[in-house]
């Protein structure tokens, strides 16, 4: 396969994380909703001088609403623009971490596939797919970082928006500000995250399209790899969710010089959370991720056996 695998994933993953990008922005929105708004600014009282007493009333707390609330909200206040809000880093994201995943996972197919049956165990696939996802995360850490603050920052007051311009933009001033260690927060979280859904999402895509085959259910086609990619989705749905609050509310933080950050880590994440919320919180945005990793996986893996049909001879 060598470099052809990884162009071939490249390319079905950038364009099918533009066609969903909407999708995703809800979802990070909805996954911050009930979040503690110290997590992502400075309480008021602090800005004053030592020893002045102030007294800031509690913020009211938000009713939640749907996917679907959620997306007619954002268009109201800010425009339909918005839910386009981030995608300059959905792109280098992809190009970076599904690039790296997808074609270190055909290589590791290649390599591990019996060549007498011409498949591979589930196990193994799981295990390619572990792989593929954690390295793919590491190298993609910081567009991602740079794609969860673009998509929330049109839920902060005005005074308090970064507005980044771009991808770039966010990057630069993360590490002007930030530190380059920025550019990796939350990355225990990405790592875990891509590598639950790398294993579950290609593994899974991989054993349905060989089972709907070997039964004879369907031929080698569009109703199989469409078939075989939404059920890919669900498992991989399924699987990351938790993960996926944790990590988008991990690098939404927003951390003031000299004062402590709102979650000390990952677990204290999670514990303060369920704490807060519920454990269902962990399940926040699960319809919208669903709703967003179903026609993502489809999209997918669909313009993957096509993109693969037009470079067969390269």
């Amino acid at each position: 396969m060598g470099l052809k695998g990884f162009a071939e994933g490249g390319i079905a993953s950038i364009i099918a994380g533009c066609s969903t990008h909407p999708l995703d922005l809800i979802k990070v929105r909805m996954q911050l909703q009930g979040e503690n708004p110290t997590a992502l600014t400075r309480p008021a009282s602090l800005a004053f001088q030592p020893g002045s007493t102030v007294h800031v009333a509690p913020p009211m707390p938000q009713p939640r609403v749907g996917p679907i609330a959620v997306g007619i909200r954002l268009v109201q206040q800010e425009g339909i623009a918005a839910l386009f809000s981030g995608v300059s880093a959905t792109v280098l994201r992809q190009t970076l971490y599904s690039t790296t995943r997808m074609g270190l996972y055909d290589v590791l197919k290649t390599k591990w596939t019996d060549p007498a049956a011409g498949t591979m165990p589930l196990g193994r696939k799981i295990e390619a797919g572990l792989i593929a996802g954690g390295v793919g995360a590491a190298v993609g850490n910081p567009a991602d970082v740079a794609m969860v603050r673009m998509q929330a920052d049109g839920r902060l007051p005005a005074a308090e928006r970064r507005n980044y311009r771009s991808v770039v933009d966010a990057i630069a001033r993360m590490v002007r500000g930030e530190g380059v260690g920025s550019l990796w927060r939350g990355s225990s979280l990405t790592v875990n995250r891509a590598m639950l859904v790398t294993a579950s999402q290609l593994a899974s895509y991989d054993q349905f399209k060989e089972m709907i085959l070997e039964r004879g259910l369907m031929h080698d086609g569009l109703g199989t790899h469409v078939t075989a990619s939404f059920a890919a989705g669900f498992v991989a749905a399924v699987a990351s969710n938790p993960v996926d609050v944790i990590k988008t509310r991990v690098m939404n933080m927003r951390v003031e010089p000299g004062m402590a950050p709102p979650y000390a880590g990952a677990l204290d994440c999670a514990l303060k959370t369920v704490r807060a919320e519920g454990p269902m919180a962990l399940y926040k945005g699960f319809v919208p991720t669903i709703s967003r990793q179903g026609p993502f996986t489809v999209v997918l893996f669909v313009t993957l056996e096509q993109v693969r049909k037009l470079l067969k001879d390269f």
